[in-house]
């Protein structure tokens, strides 16, 4: 791949950007290189970057942690659906003024990230539309602390560190535009539990559909469940038939379903419609990591060539949020749907074979660069093979969105 030079000298990471809407508008991309004076070619990045995020597809906002490499990004001119986070140092600095005034003149978003030491130049700061506010540092300035220097009240704000429902919901209470991190709290447990199910959706027909497709019961009485709700159906056809999937014929029923696919292959995708079922508003950002939970899980072990393990660890992914999602421990919610043993051990006891590759997707959501490079040595897995597998997840999973 012509990538390669590029992703075995950084670690990648991705966050979604979320607007007041509640709704994933963009991901943001954070690119680390591993050696701290490495000379980084952007073009190359561009490169791996156009693979998930098209010129005329989705947004993605680049958080390059080198001012080398994004110095060489901003004379580039990336394609206008890349947003670019730019160090207020480098937005004060006037060698860096022609640059940042091509990309707004070009329609690239532009967001100034930290305290700016000093005014920024007149001719700079109307080419920024957001400022990055760090969720601790939101708390200092609505106890009354200055409002940082070269930005105004008036710009609108994405605030930064978000790790819970509540602290977005706050967010947007203090009038921020949008929250860049993973609104999805800590793991649910025994005294955190909620004894009824938080989602607002009616979950019992993914259910028993998975229970009989785990027992290979007729196609007859699949379809004759899946009757009850005509829009579950709908949509699950529509999932099957997207360009994640690959098919090369377009599947019109449950029963050409599982023909083609067979019973393994449709329980994936049962697992994937259960983790994005609910109608509650606010888990969207945790829908959104889940669908690339269980695409990432796979492509991390797609080279194994085991077609059931690629499947157990896409089905493992994409519950791994379930608790949050419902308020019910793993154990809980693993008593009432059949999941197969490495999967529970992964969710339930935090052990066995999957366990590892989860905390490699933990860290690689975080954007933990020593994180990353800690579970990769566990897993005895190179860099480039993970960069290249979490940009694929990426392009696979924004097929289904």
């Amino acid at each position: 791949m012509a990538e390669a030079s590029i992703l075995n000298q950084v670690t990648l990471g991705y966050s979604p950007f979320v607007e007041r809407s509640n709704a994933v508008t963009a991901t943001r991309l954070t690119v680390f290189p591993l050696q701290r004076n490495a000379v980084l070619n952007a073009g190359l990045l561009l490169n791996a970057v156009n693979e998930v995020w098209p010129p005329n597809g989705p947004r993605v906002a680049l958080n390059v942690v080198s001012e080398s490499l994004l110095t060489d990004l901003l004379n580039i001119c990336p394609s206008a659906n890349m947003m670019i986070e730019v160090p207020s140092f480098m937005a004060s600095d006037p060698v860096h003024l022609a640059a940042i005034r091509a990309l707004h003149a070009n329609g690239n978003v532009l967001l100034l990230k930290g305290r700016p030491a000093s005014e920024l130049p007149r001719e700079v700061l109307p080419c920024f539309k957001y400022s990055i506010i760090d969720l601790a540092e939101d708390r200092r300035l609505k106890s009354g602390a200055a409002v940082p220097a070269g930005v105004t009240r008036s710009m609108p704000y994405v605030q930064t560190g978000v790790r819970s429902v509540k602290d977005m919901e706050d967010a947007f209470a203090r009038g921020a535009a949008a929250v860049l991190g993973w609104p999805i709290g800590d793991a649910i447990t025994d005294e955190t539990a909620d004894a009824s199910l938080k989602a607002q959706t009616d979950l019992s027909v993914i259910m028993q559909l998975i229970q009989q497709v785990d027992a290979e019961e007729s196609i007859d009485k699949l379809e004759s469940t899946l009757k009850r709700d005509p829009a579950l159906a709908f949509k699950l056809i529509k999932m099957i038939n997207s360009a994640a999937f690959g098919m090369s014929v377009e599947i019109s029923s449950l029963r050409h379903a599982i023909m083609l696919l067979g019973f393994k292959k449709l329980k994936r995708w049962l697992a994937l419609l259960l983790a994005t079922a609910s109608k509650d508003a606010n888990i969207k950002p945790m829908l959104y990591a889940a669908v690339r939970r269980g695409m990432l899980m796979e492509e991390l072990v797609r080279s194994s060539g085991d077609e059931e393990m690629r499947n157990e660890m896409f089905i493992c992914g994409v519950f791994s949020l379930l608790d949050r999602m419902f308020h019910q421990t793993f154990a809980q919610l693993l008593s009432t749907i059949p999941v197969p043993e490495r999967v529970f051990a992964a969710l339930v006891n935090s052990s066995g074979p999957f366990q590892p590759y989860l905390e490699l997707v933990n860290a690689i959501e975080t954007g933990s660069a020593f994180d990353l490079k800690a579970s990769a040595e566990s897993l005895m897995m190179g860099v480039q093979e993970i960069n290249r597998a979490m940009l694929r997840a990426l392009a696979a999973a924004s097929e289904i969105d």
